[in-house]
């Protein structure tokens, strides 16, 4: 087994999905000529990725969903508990609500389509590597779109937690969330545990997808 050395300025990135010609091409569209990206690893199950989290090491997994064996959102499951330092984006053909809901509850920080481009979904893996999130468009307006017909009530934020969530909905990290609202990290970590508590969620992308669905915030017009 080759072991990839990663240098402290890039992103390793474990590449997980049952086809080998389509994991093969996510391999070539991350690794961009500015090199911080590198893939340390792949794997053809979810089982399989369990397996070599630990030899890899990455920062960021790129996972599918449907695979034989443990599926993705069983794998982002034990992924999220055991090793919660790993940021898992699911890259899948489904825009489903309930699978876009299960990889959220889950832990999945991020969930793209696989049609996303080149540079968005260099962009996202640096976002959530950063501790950000990333949801593409046409994920967010299917949770956008099944909002109406939610059953749970709007959760009462204060006017600060609602602009940190909907920094955060953009994929905003804390520091750069402090730097935007003139914050230091600290406050906007205080701010992030209370919207935890307030939602009863336990990652960033289940706190923006509940408050979107309760219209308890809202996204730039054109999101």
């Amino acid at each position: 087994m080759i072991t990839v050395v990663v240098r402290e300025d890039q992103i390793a990135v474990l590449v997980v999905d049952d086809h080998p010609l389509f994991r093969a091409g996510i391999c070539d569209r991350i690794q961009s000529v500015d090199d911080f990206i590198v893939v340390v690893g792949e794997a053809g199950s979810g089982q399989e990725a369990c397996e070599k989290i630990d030899a890899s090491q990455p920062a960021v997994v790129l996972m599918d969903i449907a695979m034989p064996g443990m599926n993705g959102i069983e794998a982002t499951r034990i992924i999220a508990g055991s090793w919660p330092e790993v940021a898992v984006i699911i890259l899948s053909v489904y825009d489903d609500d309930q699978y876009v809901q299960a990889a959220v509850k889950a832990g999945a920080r991020g969930y793209l389509l696989k049609t996303v481009e080149a540079a968005e979904l260099r962009a996202s893996i640096g976002r959530v590597a950063r501790g950000g999130s990333a949801l593409s468009p046409s994920v967010m307006r299917t949770v956008l779109g099944h909002m109406s017909g939610s059953r749970q009530q709007a959760v009462t934020l204060t006017e600060r937690e609602r602009e940190v969530l909907e920094l955060v909905a953009q994929g905003a990290a804390n520091k750069a969330i402090a730097k935007q609202l003139l914050l230091s990290t600290r406050t906007v970590e205080a701010h992030m545990r209370n919207i935890f508590d307030k939602l009863d969620v336990t990652s960033r992308t289940e706190a923006v997808t509940l408050a979107l669905r309760t219209h308890s915030i809202r996204l730039p017009d054109g999101s």
